[in-house]
């Protein structure tokens, strides 16, 4: 599995290791004693509009339709540093990695494990290693909530109920995650979003990983590959990021050389590129549309090329398997700066708009493959 650096923090390698608890693809929450904040009102209504798509299992957007994650960038130009973003990350020999799949164990598959939080979840006092960057609030963190196995110890916990100190639909991420009861649990560092707002974290802040950026968003989800519909770029990794981040991300735990990516840096797939039906299945080919049309975002420290998913039960050898004959030389990065509307919100300008076209329409034969 991946190695990642993390934060500005010491920087080490780790190894990333499978899910400790796993019960199809959505966790739920138990409710448990704890001296915390509890629940008062009722969740978002089954019928009410959203503007994206939504979590599995939720009535929650991820993030709104206009986010830069929702984005297409099939026109955006290739970034003029593409070629020598490549070559550290060994483009030209190495394919791409699911991070997620089985592990020869059937009740703990690789991936990263979410929540959906239970309505009577009572919510826990978290202490922070890094708290001039974390969110400080009470988080849905109880004995049940799935962490990430090995090193890193994510936790995502969706919470479709409004609390009394967070809006309905909102993203907890921790990184480092250890759960005790009695108000001890600690992790490295904490980070929250509103699922339907576009407003990013303050500049220079991390999150659960070191882009600053949220995870769950970005992770290949088995429902939506399932329904042959992943509307969203995926997140993945890179051994060697430089000390800089490009907008969306907000944070950097990189190396001083400017011929590694930055923090935040998109790539997209080559539109000519394909695998045959016989070596790539409708899993596979969904996987690969997705690659070319909305593309993968650098945000964490770890093996080139890894590129994450959620820890489920239901994905089989053959469904991740097929993706690791995507050679990563058919990615090119791509400047997607003409989309930031400001830089302190995920909004993109959308392909089709008059100001899309405006700012971010090129001429003919620069846009890449």
């Amino acid at each position: 599995m991946g190695r990642r650096q993390h934060q500005s923090l010491p920087r080490r390698a780790t190894r990333l290791g499978v899910a400790l608890m796993v019960s199809g693809l959505v966790f739920v929450a138990a409710p448990i004693v704890s001296r915390a904040t509890t629940r008062t009102s009722s969740p978002t209504s089954p019928s009410a509009r959203v503007p994206g798509p939504l979590v599995p299992g939720t009535n929650c957007p991820a993030f709104p339709a206009n986010n830069v994650w929702n984005t297409p960038i099939t026109t955006l130009p290739v970034a003029v540093n593409s070629a020598t973003w490549l070559a550290s990350m060994s483009s030209a020999t190495t394919y791409l990695h699911p991070d997620y799949g089985p592990s020869g164990n059937p009740h703990a598959p690789y991936g990263i494990p979410w929540t959906v939080v239970h309505k009577n979840t009572v919510f826990a006092h978290v202490t922070f290693q890094y708290a001039s960057e974390s969110d400080r609030r009470p988080y849905p963190l109880t004995a049940s909530t799935g962490v990430e196995g090995g090193s890193d110890r994510h936790a995502l916990m969706v919470d479709p109920y409004r609390s009394a100190s967070s809006a309905p639909c909102t993203l907890f991420e921790t990184y480092d995650t250890y759960y005790h009861a009695n108000g001890r649990s600690t992790a490295g560092s904490g980070a929250t979003w509103n699922l339907r707002s576009n407003t990013l974290r303050p500049a220079g802040f991390t999150s659960a990983d070191a882009a600053g950026l949220p995870i769950l968003p970005g992770l290949v989800n088995f429902n939506e590959v399932a329904s042959h519909a992943m509307d969203h770029a995926i997140r993945f990794t890179a051994e060697c990021t430089q000390e800089s981040y490009l907008w969306p991300a907000r944070h950097e735990a990189g190396q001083a050389t400017s011929s590694c990516p930055p923090m935040g840096a998109r790539f997209r797939l080559n539109e000519s590129f394909s695998l045959p039906a016989s070596q790539c299945s409708a899993f596979c080919q969904t996987v690969l549309d997705t690659m070319k049309t909305y593309g993968l975002i650098l945000a964490d420290n770890g093996s080139n090329w890894y590129f994450q998913g959620t820890a489920d039960t239901r994905w089989t050898y053959t469904e991740v398997d097929q993706l690791k004959a995507i050679p990563a030389s058919q990615f090119v990065a791509v400047d997607e700066s003409c989309l930031m509307i400001s830089a302190n919100s995920a909004q993109a300008l959308q392909p089709g708009s008059a100001a899309f076209q405006a700012k971010c329409q090129t001429p003919t034969g620069t846009s890449g493959n």
